[in-house]
């Protein structure tokens, strides 16, 4: 034998070292350590273990000073797990039965983390206890007391462990008994665990990427970086995004302020990043000393980087026919050439979605967010893929949809009304410039020209055309700004309207745009404020159930809300009933924050309000070549899509106006049974002040491809004029719900 297993058979007296043990003690990757129950030490341990815990030059009896490298809460857990293989010793003694505890309780794994030691980071532990002859010698009798508490007779398996799993049944009493001083035992507790750093990293930082709120920002990247750069091993990290043809690198990620360097235009365009990009494959530069890929490579090397892991975050629109959408990179670098691997490349593959989705949190007009409702799929998905699984679709299937609209109507004609003011006040200034170009020059010339502003100004008087922004500011550009120099040279009074002219353009816009940017900031109000009512009742309806919501800003509102079992296993059809009623009322809050939108702004923009009914459940999958978050999947689900689509612009077929109007709350639907569960809700509304009682219905003008709708529509009334308490409450609406159903 070695002379190391020499001192570990000294130190277990008559136990003989097998023969195998010198290859596990110092070949194996496992971290093995053996504890001798009758002095509680760890006395036989693999030169792996020793290395973790820092106790290469002292004999291998640790005793429990390994377990001061734990976190104190981990430390517990530790004592825990051997107290499980005490108890099932102890149950096999008293009932002789070694099979009243559950294997996988007793083997479950935990993972702990070591703390560093100097020159080294901090190692996650994967391990599991184990035991062997394994026998009890005494026991306190308060310990056998209390075991006595549990069962009057012998017990079953099962009564075992549904004793286990309540936190405050009397067997959970005899286990915080267990301790050292309470009981002696003989055997051998065999603790082998595995180093999975790489993997607990991975984790972590698919955990931070999938969070709600865009974690590429610098301040809540932070630790981000730090857990990037530990797994690849690199010295420096940066972003590389790429958006509406404009690319922006970003340095020094570990600071609270990042350094930003705007690059040209086309610095993707046709290089190997846009070819790995295109395949969605990480790329790999050993040596950047080779010829440069983009224009970023020799910013990286006045860093002092020498190699490079890139990882495009890429995803294929529908609007483009699945053609690859680069939204930028995220590259780890080192100061040492050649310095990342096969290993390095597959961790980066499996980060590459995590990371494709925290970029579109920042980059994408529509700031995608994982939903809490729903992370929980994606760190599954993220998990199997850390595992070397393929790739598997994320799915919801039968979850009801819940659609809602508050649109804006009219801000087409208000837009129109700016424009037309904005484009009159500009052509005024032009032609007081032209009169006194007139004055100053006296030519026919300048004449006629004076005199096609008059005509424009006479047709913009009356309205405009679709095209009259664009052409007319055209216009200007070329017939008169484009002869500023010399009409500078024609006198001060020229000069003076010339200077008049330029001090009302907006610097941005490079035109007058005073009505638009008031427009521009009052349909801005509207929507966050719409957005702030109905997000304010998203809480309370969250408290029903946990569901998906997706909700969308353009000219108004619209909420797309997916809920069932397939997200909230307690999900039941009273959760539904709930959901829908509260989806009513967060709609009629709506509108009520419409009527006082209206009477701040003074503006002629109504909003209306409309809710698509659709009993049947729909099942919805998230492809990440998409820029969507969620599709609905399959062809029994695009009837739907479709009335979403076109619903708003929908007509009474008697009347052929609108079916919503403003005030109103329009409830589409198609069968006699949506109708009626929805009419009792119309009358819960009405009982609670949200709506009138007179309620119009028509059926809906057939729409490509969908017949057979129908609509409901009621007056919302206004907020009562006394105080009263009108934030959504989640009690009142479940009682509500008790009361009626």
């Amino acid at each position: 034998m070695t002379e190391g297993q020499v001192e570990q058979a000294q130190q277990f007296g008559q136990v003989t070292v097998p023969s195998w043990w010198s290859v596990l003690e110092h070949h194996s990757r496992l971290l093995v350590a053996a504890i001798d129950m009758a002095t509680h030490h760890i006395e036989w341990t693999s030169d792996r273990f020793r290395q973790l815990v820092g106790m290469v030059d002292i004999p291998p009896s640790l005793g429990d000073a390994v377990l001061k490298r734990l976190s104190a809460d981990d430390q517990l857990w530790v004592r825990e797990r051997i107290r499980r293989h005490i108890l099932n010793a102890i149950l096999t003694e008293r009932y002789g039965r070694r099979d009243l505890l559950p294997s996988r309780w007793l083997h479950e794994t935990l993972i702990v983390s070591v703390s560093p030691l100097a020159g080294d980071l901090a190692r996650f532990v994967e391990f599991t206890v184990s035991s062997d002859q394994l026998q009890l010698c005494t026991l306190e009798p308060a310990v056998r007391a209390a075991l006595d508490r549990c069962w009057p007779q012998p017990p079953s398996a099962s009564e075992v462990l549904q004793q286990l799993q309540d936190p405050h049944s009397s067997l959970q009493a005899v286990l915080q008994l267990l301790n050292p001083q309470t009981y002696t035992a003989s055997g051998i507790v065999l603790i082998e665990g595995m180093d999975v750093s790489d993997r607990e990293v991975t984790q972590r930082l698919i955990h931070l990427l999938l969070d709600r709120e865009s974690i590429l920002q610098p301040r809540r990247f932070l630790q981000a970086n730090l857990l990037l750069k530990r797994l690849f091993r690199a010295t420096d990290s940066f972003i590389l995004t790429a958006e509406d043809n404009t690319a922006v690198l970003y340095l020094d990620l570990h600071e609270p302020e990042w350094t930003t360097h705007p690059l040209p235009a086309d610095c993707l365009q046709e290089s190997a990043l846009s070819t790995a990009a295109a395949e969605g494959t990480v790329l790999n530069l050993k040596d950047l000393s080779a010829p440069c890929l983009s224009a970023c490579e020799p910013m990286l090397r006045q860093r002092g980087a020498k190699s490079l892991l890139i990882l495009p975050l890429v995803v294929k629109s529908a609007r483009l026919q699945d053609s690859p959408k680069l939204l930028g990179v995220v590259g780890v670098m080192s100061d040492q050439p050649d310095a990342f691997d096969a290993i390095d490349e597959h961790n980066g593959q499996t980060l590459a979605p995590a990371l494709t989705i925290a970029m579109r949190q920042s980059v994408n007009e529509r700031f995608i967010h994982i939903h809490e409702s729903v992370r929980w799929r994606f760190e599954e998905e993220a998990e199997r893929r850390s595992l070397g699984l393929p790739p598997a679709p994320i799915t919801f299937r039968d979850v009801y949809p819940l659609y809602g609209i508050s649109d804006i109507r009219g801000s087409s004609n208000e837009r129109n009304r700016a424009i037309q003011q904005d484009l009159l006040t500009q052509f005024r200034l032009a032609l007081t410039i032209a009169q006194a170009v007139c004055e100053a020059t006296q030519t026919a010339f300048a004449e006629q020209f004076r005199h096609d502003l008059q005509v424009t100004i006479e047709q913009l008087q009356r309205g405009i055309t679709v095209d009259a922004e664009i052409t007319l500011l055209r216009y200007l550009q070329d017939n008169l700004e484009a002869h500023f120099d010399f009409f500078n040279t024609c006198g001060k009074q020229v000069q003076a309207a010339i200077a008049a002219y330029e001090a009302a353009k907006d610097d941005e816009h490079d035109c007058v745009y005073d009505a638009r940017s008031l427009y521009d900031q009052t349909v801005q109000h509207i929507n966050l404020s719409l957005r702030s009512t109905w997000q304010r009742w998203q809480r309370t309806m969250q408290q029903v159930s946990p569901h998906y919501c997706d909700i969308e800003s353009t000219d108004g509102i619209d909420h797309m809300i997916y809920a069932g079992r397939a997200i909230d296993q307690r999900f039941s059809p009273f959760h539904l009933r709930s959901l829908r009623y509260e989806q009513l009322r967060a709609v009629c809050d709506c509108a009520r924050t419409g009527f006082r939108l209206k009477a701040e702004h003074a503006t002629e923009m109504d909003i209306t309000h409309l809710v698509l009914v659709q009993d049947s459940t729909v099942d919805i999958t998230h492809d990440e070549s998409t820029e969507r978050l969620f599709d609905v999947r399959g062809t029994r689900d695009t009837r739907y899509e479709i009335v979403k689509k076109r619903i708003d612009k929908a007509l009474d077929a008697t009347t052929h106006d609108r079916i919503t109007q403003p005030g109103c709350l329009t409830l589409v639907y198609s069968t006699n049974e949506e109708w009626e569960e929805y009419q009792e809700y119309l009358r819960y509304l009405q009982r609670e002040g949200w709506v009138g009682t007179d309620i119009e219905q028509g059926v809906v003008e057939p729409l490509q491809g969908v017949t057979g709708l129908k609509f409901a529509r009621v007056t919302v009334l206004a907020a009562p004029t006394q105080k009263e308490d009108a934030s959504p409450s989640i009690n009142a609406s479940l009682n509500n719900h008790k009361a009626e159903v």
